[in-house]
This record gives C-alpha cells, structure tokens and sequence, in this order.
C-alpha cells in the first residue's frame, strides 16, 4: 500500500497532492522576515499529516481541526487515492459534514478525479463508518497485521511532532492495547501476550470479590471448620430448646394460645430479634470504621517539636505533609460521608425495629398473662428467649459460613489463574528468548535495520532491545553506544529521540517488504534540529529506502535544508517536491484561505 494522491472537491482552496512511490517532499518556504524567527509558521505540512489520517479513517474528535471549526470546513469532501498492493487502485471519499459516511471506488489507473462522479458510479457509497473500516481494511489487505486491522499500524506510518515523544508507545493507549501489536509486528508470539494480559486482568477481578467478601466479614476471617462446629453446636441447642418447649404439657386453652404466641408472635420477634442483631453488628463496623479514619498527624506540632529538638522542618516537606494530609483528609470525607449516610439508615431500621419489638412485646405478654404466675410458663419463657437468641446466632453463622465457603472458591480461583499466568509468563520469556537468539528471525532483521540508520547518521551503534520484566510484561529499549559500546543517555534529547523513530518506522517497513504490509511512511519535520551532515546522511537512507520500495513522505521548513557544497545545486529534484507552502498570503497555505 502507497499513498497516490489526495485532493477535495474544491480545488480552488485545497490544490490536488500527487504522491510519487518513493521521496515525497513537504517544504514550507518563510519568506517574509518577520517570519524568520517563529517557531510555528501554521502553513499546513503538519496538517497535511493529519488530513491523510483523516482520510484513512481516523474516528471523530470534537478537538480534530476539521470539526474545531466546523463551520470553515463542513463543505469540503476529501478524496485519497490509494495504490494496492496489486498494482490497482482505491479511492477513499470522506465529507466532514457527514463524516461517519465512507464511499469507495477502485479503479486500475492512477491520478483520477472522482469529485465531480455521480453516487451511482461508486462501488459503494455512504457506507456506515465501522463497516467501511473494515471494507477497507479488506481492500488494503493486510495480511501480516491480522488480527488487528490496518488502523492500529498508522501510529509508526504517520508521525507528528508529538509522535516523536517515544519510539514505541502509541498514545492515548494502554499497555494492554500497543504491547501486543507492537510484539507481533516484531515477530514475537502476540497470542501469549494477549492472554497474559486477560489472565492478568480476570486474576485482578477475583482478587477484588476475595477482598469485598473480606470487607463484608469485617476483616476477620475465621476458620471454616471452626464455624461449621459453633454452627453445629448451635443446631444442637435449638434442637434441645425446641424438644423442651414441645415437652410442656398445657391445658389445651393454654396449648391454643402457646401455639398462637410461638406461631404469630414468637416468629416475629425472632425475626425481628435476627435482623436487630445484624444491625448492631454493621452499626458497630461502621462507628469503628468513622473513629479509624481520623487523622492525627498535625504538622504545626510537629514543626515545635523539631523546632526543640534543633531538625528543620519547613519549605517542602511541610508542605508535603500539609498536601499529603489534604490528601487524606479528602478521601476521609468522602468514605466518612458515605458511612454516616449508612450509619443513619442502620439507625432508622434499629428505632423502626425496636419500636415494632416494643409492641410484640407488650402484645406477647397480655396473650400470656393469664399464665404468669405458674413456674412452668416462667420455665416456658426463659426457654423461649434463650431459642429466639439461638436462632438469631444459627442465621449469623450461616451467613458467615456462605461466605467463607465463596472465599474459599475465589481463593482456588486465585491460585489456578495465578499458576496459568505463571505458565504464560514462562512461555513468554522462552519465545523472547528464542526471536532474540534466532538470526533468521523478523526482530533480528530489524534490528539489524535500525542499528544499520542510527550508524550511518550520527556514527554510532544502536541497539534495539526487548525483553519481559518482572511482571511478565514486554519491555522495548532502544541504546545509543559510544564507540566503546557502552549505553549512553544520547537518545533522552529530543532530536535524537526523532531519528531513533524514524530509524525504527523505517526498519520496520524495510522488514515486511516481502510481507503484505504498509509501504509508506510520513516523517513530519524530519530535518529539524539535526546538523548539516546529519541531514545529508538521513535524506541519503531515506533515498535508499525509497529505492527499496519505501515510499517516504517528509515534511521540512526550507531553513532546515541540508546545505549544499557545490554552488547551484538543489537539495531535491523536482519530481520529489510534491508541494510547496509559503507565508506569502493565502495562495502559500495547504488550504488557500484565511488561518481559521
């Protein structure tokens, strides 16, 4: 895949872009004086950056400069012509206006203009943006990248100045998401970091259920064995409780009105009894948890005190202390007011019950007071208080007991998820192992690649390096060497950091030319801030790249051309200029109107 040409359907304000297959040249001319010595010009080669990815559809961002201002651009519609890896052709169409709709038309020559073409004569039109995604993905036909699609390569295909901050990471992305393509396009097994990371995350998960299960036990975590035997014990109680009060021989009035109190009014209570009783428990968590979090540090005092004893306590880490406390103090708050709110609907419940309690009490003992001087219903009413409370204690122990039992589950789950990782961690380190010792490997050539551009630029060796760490996670370095081969801080400078990324688009491209894979590259600024002969040594890889198959599109400020020796020669020919920009008006501009 190569970049053909890009054009809108208003050549008046945005002139067509014809891509050549090998050196393409962005320069930006300052002609004006006053311009000389801006840092930014804003005359579009970084825009033009942007406008391909759009083109190549990037997702909709309220911040992207097409939507920031709508109202300039929502009549233009952009037209990229694509050359396949066939040798045919596909047209991209994409509105602003309308931008979640993608046509496409493929064609067998290039340099056309479809502006001006009826919906009918297009392959397919207005298509839905996910699915013309994939349509795309499928004409572009990028077997090497599968399973990811041709969108996840364009963060090494098309870099701004901001992609120049690191080498490998794409941003705005987790781990999760570029580790394992950036792994598989070096040639490494992606798969067995993919399922680290899933392992990785569902391990996280139980973790979370074990220590929720844990907070709900109110952080004591008792034996189960020990709780199946109070539980089993209590049983027995109940059971011996029961046997006693079945046991009472009453007159049958009297068994009447037992049975009545132990079925409608005992029942209740017990209930009510069982459910006060948990409640005093989550009352008393939750009055403990509110006096834990207060927090007793006082860096004032803790100024006198060192002030005493003769130790410095002021400027900074005082203020550490007074951040870290407001810190504190703020998460406090926060957890101290969602307990409060609890805590004041544990004691609404409480008052509700005990209020219910007072009255089944009251009504339980008129039903009884008939009976109330006999020592056997005075025998029948301690057993009956002592049941209720045993009851109140089987249901506790119960629930304590299903929890443990879950803990226990989630415990084994821990500890097979934890073995599976390990295996997967193994297997990583054995694969790594194995791409980085294989001299045939894809990782070995570009390595090779790129140690070869870092060396024919600035003389020095360069090693690219990927390795798992501790964690199990894929660790990618770059080193810049001294000529004693020992690793030096030369890549932290942003000029370098810029040639270790465009060493390493390069390589990459350079190692999948026999592999179904992007063949272009967009270097925005490429020259900036290098020396004289550093540019010349990096426009000449560029230009053997080109000659590979590598199409290379550059972008550059005339003042950061490579100065030439010989008088009258020009730095590029002229077929390798595919547009020039100035600060001479609107007609020097990527789009040929007022800056917006």
């Amino acid at each position: 895949m190569k970049l053909s040409k890009l054009y809108s359907n208003k050549s008046d304000q945005f002139s067509a872009i014809n891509f050549n297959s090998g050196v393409n040249v962005v320069i930006a001319e300052i002609r004006l004086a006053e311009n000389l010595r801006k840092d930014t010009h804003n005359l579009g080669k970084t825009t033009l950056g942007r406008l391909l990815d759009f083109c190549l559809l990037a997702g909709r961002d309220k911040n992207f400069f097409l939507f920031k201002h709508l109202e300039v651009f929502k009549e233009f519609e952009f037209f990229l012509e694509i050359e396949l890896s066939d040798g045919t052709y596909v047209t991209v169409r994409r509105s602003v206006k309308n931008a979640s709709k993608v046509s496409f038309k493929k064609h067998v020559s290039p340099n056309q203009d479809f502006s001006k073409l009826t919906n009918a004569d297009w392959d397919h039109i207005d298509i839905p943006f996910e699915t013309a995604r994939t349509i795309l993905d499928s004409l572009l036909d990028f077997r090497t990248l599968k399973p990811w699609t041709f969108r996840n390569s364009l963060g090494y295909l098309l870099r701004s100045q901001d992609e120049y901050r690191d080498i490998f990471e794409l941003r705005f992305t987790k781990h999760v998401h570029w580790k394992p393509f950036l792994a598989h396009i070096l040639g490494f097994d992606a798969e067995l970091i993919k399922h680290y990371y899933e392992k990785e995350q569902e391990l996280e998960q139980i973790k979370t259920k074990e220590q929720t299960i844990k907070d709900e036990l109110g952080g004591s975590v008792e034996d189960l064995s020990k709780i199946e035997g109070i539980l089993l014990l209590k049983k027995k109680e109940v059971e011996k409780r029961t046997l006693l009060l079945d046991a009472f021989d009453f007159r049958s009035e009297d068994k009447d009105l037992t049975k009545k109190l132990v079925d409608e009014l005992d029942e209740r209570i017990a209930l009510l009894n069982a459910e006060r009783y948990s409640l005093n428990q989550n009352r008393k968590k939750i009055r403990t948890a509110l006096q834990e979090d207060a927090i007793f540090f006082n860096p004032e005092e803790a100024q006198r005190l060192f002030k005493e004893a003769g130790v410095l306590f002021q400027g900074q880490i005082k203020k550490d202390f007074e951040q870290l406390i407001a810190f504190n103090r703020a998460i406090t708050n926060e957890r101290s007011g969602y307990l409060k709110e609890e805590l004041a609907e544990v004691e609404a419940n409480l008052k509700h019950i005990n209020s219910e309690l007072n009255l089944l009490g009251k009504k339980r003992s008129e039903t009884l007071s008939f009976l109330s001087e006999t020592d056997v219903f005075n025998r029948y009413r301690q057993l009956t208080d002592e049941l209720v409370t045993l009851r109140a204690d089987v249901t506790s122990y119960e629930r304590r007991r299903v929890s443990l039992r879950r803990l226990q589950e989630l415990r084994a789950e821990i500890r097979t998820l934890t073995e599976e990782r390990g295996h997967l961690q193994t297997q990583i380190e054995t694969n790594v192992e194995n791409q980085n010792t294989d001299q045939t490997s894809l990782f070995t050539a570009i390595r090779i690649y790129f140690s070869e551009i870092i060396e024919e630029v600035i003389d020095r060796k360069a090693v690219l390096s990927v390795s798992p760490n501790r964690e199990g996670h894929l660790e990618f370095k770059v080193a810049i060497l001294d000529e004693h081969g020992n690793e030096t801080s030369a890549d932290d400078g942003f000029t370098y950091r810029k040639l270790l990324c465009i060493a390493f688009d390069l390589a990459l491209l350079r190692a999948h030319l026999n592999y179904k894979f992007p063949r272009f590259v967009y270097h925005d600024g490429v020259f900036e801030s290098l020396d004289n002969r550093k540019k010349e040594k990096l426009l000449g890889v560029i230009r053997t790249y080109a000659d590979l198959g590598v199409q290379s599109i550059i972008t550059l400020i005339d003042s950061d051309l490579p100065k030439q020796t010989e008088e009258n020669t020009e730095v590029f020919d002229s077929e390798e200029i595919v547009l020039t920009l100035h600060d001479e008006g609107p007609d020097g501009l990527l789009f040929k109107m007022a800056t917006w």
